[in-house]
Formats: structure tokens, sequence, C-alpha cells
């Protein structure tokens, strides 16, 4: 615990704080977190940070800080990896493809090829697929681009995202997407039984919102089911949070006050 504690406050007291989440859209929501459950906390901090990310601390919530999003990380054993469920796995862009796969097969990394020149997949521990895509033009080193849904119905999910998120629709590839401010949710068609979800290494994904009681009584208002009511998280004194799932078994989180502040980030 106490090596868990001085990894995490060398690393950000190199690194400035800043709030990485981006702007809410009209909705009042942007992408928020990945929440993993994971069964070793260390290794999984190494890991992220190996690719790029910056661990911070909630209060007692603890993550990991990358552009665009928040990995969270709760000790716990999974029902599975992230393939066989409905989030099959996330990406991230980089801006140099070729000098960051050669810096992680360095660091030891599992890669797998893509099927594109400037495409590859990492395995993070607890079987968690991480897509990753170059983009020379963003700012920085590496940032959060998508989430991968499979789904029996990639426009209805589409559809879904769009009315209850604000999100764009739109095309990448052969690809339905629905972008939300710091993501794109991209959709592949599939008939394969998938596990929900909740349990799994990904146990869900986070849309951090500006209000969260109007947010919630707008999806109550479309009809939407809420699994958990809006409550104070027992992690962090600032943070509220509820639980939906959508029709196909992704879980979320809705938050309030995800972002730690300046003197509960450094714990």
């Amino acid at each position: 615990m106490i090596a868990k504690t001085l990894f995490a406050v060398a690393v950000v007291a190199i690194a400035p704080l800043s709030a990485q989440l981006v702007a809410p859209n009209s909705t009042g929501d942007a992408i928020g977190h990945i929440h993993l459950n994971v069964h070793d906390i260390e290794a999984h901090q190494r890991f992220w940070t190996e690719v790029g990310g910056t661990p911070v601390n909630n209060e007692k919530l603890v993550m990991v800080r990358f552009p665009g999003i928040y990995i969270v990380l709760r000790k716990q054993d999974s029902t599975g990896g992230t393939v066989g469920s409905r989030v099959n796995h996330f990406g991230f862009h980089v801006k140099n493809f070729d000098e960051s796969i050669a810096k992680w097969k360095a660091a030891g990394l599992k890669i797998e090829n893509g099927a594109n020149p400037k495409q590859a997949f990492l395995t993070a521990p607890d079987d968690i697929r991480v897509e990753i895509l170059e983009d020379p033009s963003i700012s920085t080193p590496i940032a959060m681009h998508h989430i991968h849904l499979f789904v029996p119905d990639s426009a209805a999910a589409q559809a879904w995202y769009v009315k209850n998120f604000g999100a764009v629709a739109g095309k990448r590839n052969s690809f339905d997407t629905a972008n939300v401010p710091g993501a794109e949710i991209a959709f592949n068609k599939t008939e394969m039984p998938l596990a929900p979800t909740k349990g799994r290494s990904v146990d869900h994904i986070g849309f951090e919102v500006n209000n969260i009681d109007e947010f919630v009584n707008k999806l109550k208002a479309a009809g939407v089911p809420i699994e958990t009511e809006i409550r104070t998280s027992a992690n962090a004194s600032r943070l509220r949070i509820a639980y939906i799932m959508d029709p196909w078994g992704t879980y979320i989180e809705l938050t309030q006050g995800l972002t730690p502040a300046p003197q509960s980030a450094s714990r």
C-alpha cells in the first residue's frame, strides 16, 4: 500500500494538474471515465503510465488521467476480459504510431498488429483490449478516441445514444458511430451472444454531466430505467453518481464532480 501511494504521488508531482475532460455538449454531458475491475492496482498503474497516463486520486478513488478521459481502477476480480462482453475494447489516438509502438515493445507490453499499418492492439492486465490508432493532428502524444460496443443492431444503438446523450451520429469506415465530447462510441453489428459489462474487467463506461439531477430526470422522462438512484460516492465526497444500463447491456455511470480537486489529487 505504501509503495502504491508513493508511486502515485511521485508521478503526480511531476505532472501539472488540469481539467482533462472535454467541455460538455448542449445536452450537458461528455465522456468521463472507463471503470476497470482489476486484480492488481499497481500493475495497472504501471501499465497505464507506460501507455502515457498519469496516476491521480480523487480522494479514495484511484484513477489514471489521459487527455479526454480517466481510467478508474477498482480492486475486484472480474468475470472476464473485454472480449466476450458488450465493450469489446476502447481506443486511443497517438501522435506518432511508430515511436509509441517501439517504446511499448521495449517496455515489454503485449502488442498485436492491426489490419492497417498504423493500427495495433495492446492487452492490458485482466485481458483488457486497447486499440491504438495514429492521428498526427492531436496536440498531445496520446488522447482518448473511442469505445467500441458490439451490438445486434448498430443503427438502434446509435439512435439511443443520440437521443439520450446528445451524441452526433456518424460513420467511421463500416462502423456506425455516436460522437460525444471526448470520445466516439463505435458500434459493431454482431448476433453473437455477449455478456453485459457489469462485473467484467471493463465494468462500465462513464459520462460526466453538468447537472446530474436534471440529467437523471430527463432520462426518466424518456423512459430510461435508472439502475441506481443519485447518491454521493463513498470514495469521493464531491462526487455524485447514478447508474443506468443501455438496452444491450452496457453499464453506464453518470458522474458530477469526477475531476479531482487540487488538494485531493496528490494524495
